[in-house]
């Protein structure tokens, strides 16, 4: 089906209709094209199921799936829903389990989805003859919950329900590649935790939030106050060749340079001079050596894949953010801390303490939450206008600065070639 019913001023998206926030019909679309065809997308870490039978219950999505790992070892993913009568069966987040059995009917399946027992299947007998039963020709074979395509790189999991979908590795092209295997470099993960919140938003607003370095040094007070990410910093935007997929990378300076470039932001009203640490801790901030990539030592680098997850780091604070959406104006956002295994006691705690600032309730995300609420509600009030994403020209492009929206504008270029198809 055509995009239809939605009017963009120009041919490029630079100026983006508030109706691609606010229409179900659309949204419903979005899932089939974005989430269930041709793209991967993110369901955990490995070590979030590191023994045979233990799975986690996620989505990708609206669609509640399983991810689980068999006594083989081997990682799978199954859709939430019950063979015989549709039943969403899993209702516990996280679990160990032999076999799936669905409390409806009693049907149990394997942990890679197949069936294996249905209660009754060949009738009852009584006074000599066998009532009821399944059909003769019922083979249980054709019967197991809906597998989906699993790939894993670096102690992460992906799925798909394509499985006609290109490799991962293609999915995300070579320069996103990159950043990816700066974090997930092969050390073995350690969950330190996890936040969950809804936000009544659209999903897409996250990911461009997340595209959108415009904002930080402008919204959050935190960092621009403490120079985490701020307009001056040294930074790169890059894109994969879709313009789909993008990371922000962000290197703060040392506090003499901080302490100097301070003067450049105080007409930054989020820029507070007098703010101090009760805890000076959460600025205890140690260099580690994965830092490293083509002799730089970036301080963060915020990576979105499209359209599912966000992979952070933030000095040492490092976790996905999975985007989990809910109807056109609300979605879950599940944020999985966690650090490496080989990583000593005090780094252990810093990554804790540092976590502090993000979340729901973090010194810094709390703010985006709230934005991109306050977004949704204008645009449904008024879903025959449009915003403007037009900071640093109409085109798209990579760069080497902060002061641009161009991933915003590649993201959408993408979303139009897809709908619009």
């Amino acid at each position: 089906m055509v995009e239809q019913g939605i009017h963009w001023e120009t041919q490029g998206t630079s100026r983006v209709p508030f109706a691609v926030y606010t229409d179900e019909d659309r949204h419903k679309r979005e899932l089939e094209r974005f989430f269930y065809r041709n793209h991967w997308c993110y369901v955990g870490l490995e070590a979030e199921i590191p023994m045979a039978g233990d799975f986690k219950r996620t989505r990708v999505g609206e669609r509640s799936v399983i991810m689980s790992r068999g006594a083989d070892g081997r990682i799978h993913v199954v859709e939430n829903v019950c063979a015989h009568r549709g039943m969403a069966f899993c209702r516990e987040r996280h679990g160990n389990r032999k076999e799936f059995v669905c409390p409806y009917h009693q049907w149990s399946y394997a942990l890679d989805g197949q069936l294996q027992g249905v209660p009754l299947r060949r009738g009852v007998r009584q006074e000599g003859k066998v009532l009821g039963g399944m059909p003769a020709d019922f083979d249980p074979r054709d019967h197991g919950l809906t597998a989906l395509k699993v790939a894993t790189r670096g102690g992460v999991v992906f799925a798909s329900f394509d499985h006609q979908v290109e490799s991962l590795e293609d999915f995300m092209g070579p320069t996103i590649l990159r950043y990816f295997d700066r974090l997930f470099n092969g050390r073995t993960l350690k969950i330190l935790g996890y936040n969950r919140q809804r936000i009544p938003g659209n999903w897409k607003l996250m990911q461009e939030n997340i595209k959108d370095p415009y904002h930080p040094g402008l919204l959050h007070t935190w960092f621009v106050t403490f120079g985490l990410w701020r307009a001056d910093n040294k930074s790169e935007l890059r894109m994969d060749a879709h313009h789909r997929h993008a990371a922000m990378i962000s290197t703060r300076g040392s506090a003499a340079e901080a302490g100097a470039q301070a003067a450049q932001v105080t007409q930054v009203s989020s820029f507070k001079s007098s703010m101090q640490l009760q805890d000076p801790s959460f600025l205890d901030i140690v260099p580690e050596p994965w830092w490293q990539l083509d002799g730089k030592m970036p301080t963060a680098v915020m990576t979105t894949l499209f359209p599912s997850v966000i992979f952070q780091q933030q000095v040492n604070s490092v976790s996905t953010r999975h985007i989990q959406p809910d109807g056109h104006g609300a979605f879950d956002f599940v944020w999985t801390h966690f650090g490496f295994e080989d990583d000593s006691p005090d780094m252990h705690e810093r990554r804790l303490r540092q976590a502090n600032l993000f979340g729901p309730a973090g010194f810094v995300s709390a703010d985006d939450g709230e934005v991109i609420e306050f977004s949704q509600q204008a645009f449904e009030s008024k879903p025959q206008h449009r915003m403007l994403v037009e900071l640093g020209g109409r085109d798209v492009q990579e760069a080497d600065h902060m002061v641009t929206e161009s991933l915003i504008r590649g993201m959408y270029a993408y979303w139009r070639k897809v709908m619009e198809a």
